[in-house]
């Protein structure tokens, strides 16, 4: 009998000590009337900005340090900010549009963090980006806060068959050439 509670006695103390060094995670979600996804897409004549609103988002955190997290764009929001009137309803339309992003079959795209580095006050996150229903990994760094993570990132189109008038698909494009690269600004508040 003493061998049993004796056996049970250690087997209790190794669970709750176990359970005490169990790191837990923590989700974050991200505050999307809040946060904000900012764009400009170049071509050889000038450049276009707009933004994109965020559907919905979480970080992943353990004992505070980034760990994770996924991130859905609503991309039936894109918008474009530099233009008004005709002008910016057109390319409004034709950045919806099978052309560019296809918006009326792929309503989002999503962003998932898959390893996440510490340099100092930023971290290099990796993850797989999918637009399109195409998905390629990236990699940035990210400067993150209490309250907020924000980053800048570039990314190539042509990788989620973005191709309109892109000098790597097309020739004789001249001056409708537009880069295939474009950039994010993206603030995250939490």
């Amino acid at each position: 009998m003493k061998m049993n509670v004796l056996k049970g006695t250690l087997a209790l103390t190794v669970i709750l000590t176990l359970v005490a060094f169990t790191n837990t995670i923590e989700k974050k979600k991200v505050n999307i009337k809040e946060s904000t996804i900012q764009w400009e897409g170049e071509k050889l004549t000038g450049s276009h900005e707009g933004t994109i609103d965020l559907k919905d988002g979480f970080f992943l955190m353990e004992n505070g340090e980034l760990v994770g997290g996924e991130f859905t764009a609503d991309m039936t929001t894109i918008d474009v900010t530099d233009l008004e009137g005709d002008n910016r309803d057109k390319l409004m339309g034709h950045l919806r549009s099978d052309d560019f992003f296809g918006v009326d079959k792929y309503e989002t795209a999503k962003f998932v963090i898959k390893t996440v580095a510490k340099k100092g006050n930023v971290y290099g996150v990796s993850g797989d980006l999918t637009i399109k229903g195409k998905t390629n990994p990236i990699a940035f760094d990210m400067k993150m806060n209490e309250n907020s993570a924000t980053t800048n990132l570039t990314i190539d189109r042509t990788k989620y068959d973005v191709r309109y008038g892109s000098n790597s698909f097309f020739d004789n494009l001249g001056d409708k050439a537009i880069y295939d690269e474009f950039d994010l600004a993206v603030n995250l508040k939490f």
